[in-house]
């Protein structure tokens, strides 16, 4: 939705933006090449482009090296340089860094909000890593990135879109010519190939860069405290009533999934990070409570459980039949091989010794 009665400050946030772009482009302020492989996985629009999915999918392809994750940490109550173990506390990193640290213990996740400092630290440790993942990146210029990857929603198409705070843009579409690697997320199944060429073309797409298509694959439905709760397939969902709890940018993919299951859906949503409170517990609770049936369960994402896991507020929650449901990348158009190939290509230009 556009707010065009905010065109003014839109056209002001965009001169300062064409600004900043410009000086980092002439020279007069610097951006630091590092002689390691970075790899940039960031976007040009607001939250709820699938970056933590994007960016456990790329851990994967490169589990063979040594991998370091760097992030400003989003909505943490530290400063400067932290990195995470699998028993900090959101407070601590932020949820998305603490996600990944959870679910990849073997890899390196710290955050800073001076990303140029995150790296050289790393650098100095006697274990230094192969590769530097830099979550969020796309306009902090401060680090130039061999590989840039920008995500582009395929429901909110930047190029339909407008710069903050008319629409949802950090900086204008165009500058999408400085990514080496365009992926559009969270596409439907039903893609056809003209629709691929069609966003090609939409997109301005250069020579030089690649583009990508990828959907999210749910997997089976998690216990998010209680062990002994069964694990659900969300083929098995079929007459529950759920209560959906969502702290995520963009939960529309996940409500039109659970739809797809003939579940009664009931949704509870929060802003994206959101930081659970005592009283949301309470309006939780009071609203599973509300829902009569025998049948019922409680359901958020991946993200949200991180948080509710390390929020000491969550006690209350422990006894209730509450789920998270994962995701993973799935590329479309048999793309696989091909995003796997441009990647391991970019490593091996590096004299990198893989941990076989």
């Amino acid at each position: 939705m556009m707010h065009w009665i905010l065109l003014p400050f839109s056209i002001i946030y965009g001169i300062v933006v064409f600004i900043r772009n410009k000086l980092f482009d002439t020279g007069w302020i610097k951006s630091k090449s590092f002689d390691i492989p970075v790899i940039n996985i960031g976007n040009i629009s607001v939250g709820g482009t699938g970056k933590t999915p994007h960016t456990e999918y790329l851990i994967s392809i490169l589990n063979k090296y040594k991998i370091a994750v760097v992030s400003r940490g989003y909505k943490r109550k530290t400063k400067g340089f932290v990195e995470a173990s699998t028993n900090s506390k959101v407070t601590d990193v932020g949820d998305e860094p603490l996600q990944i640290k959870q679910k990849f213990s073997n890899i390196t996740v710290v955050v800073d909000e001076k990303r140029v400092h995150a790296v050289e630290n790393l650098l100095n440790k006697q274990n230094k890593p192969d590769v530097i993942l830099l979550d969020d990146a796309y306009q902090h210029r401060y680090i130039k990135p061999g590989l840039n990857i920008l995500l582009v929603d395929y429901n909110r198409p930047i190029f339909k879109d407008f710069i903050l705070p008319v629409g949802r843009l950090r900086e204008p579409a165009h500058n999408s010519k400085r990514a080496d690697i365009i992926i559009f997320t969270k596409c439907p199944d039903s893609l056809t190939p003209i629709d691929f060429n069609l966003l090609k073309k939409e997109m301005h797409i250069f020579p030089y860069q690649k583009v990508f298509f990828t959907t999210f694959k749910y997997g089976n439905i998690i216990p998010i405290f209680n062990e002994d709760l069964k694990i659900i397939s969300t083929e098995n969902l079929s007459g529950k009533d759920i209560l959906v709890v969502s702290g995520i940018a963009n939960p529309k993919p996940l409500y039109k999934k659970l739809l797809e299951t003939d579940a009664s859906i009931t949704m509870l949503q929060f802003s994206d990070h959101h930081e659970f409170t005592k009283n949301d517990i309470k309006k939780i609770i009071a609203d599973f409570n509300q829902i009569k049936s025998d049948n019922k369960i409680l359901l958020c994402t991946e993200k949200d459980a991180v948080r509710f896991k390390t929020n000491n507020i969550s006690n209350e929650l422990i006894e209730l039949p509450f789920y998270y449901l994962p995701i993973e990348v799935t590329f479309l158009n048999n793309q696989e091989k091909e995003f796997a190939d441009t990647i391991n290509k970019y490593m091996s230009r590096y004299k990198l010794k893989a941990n076989l």
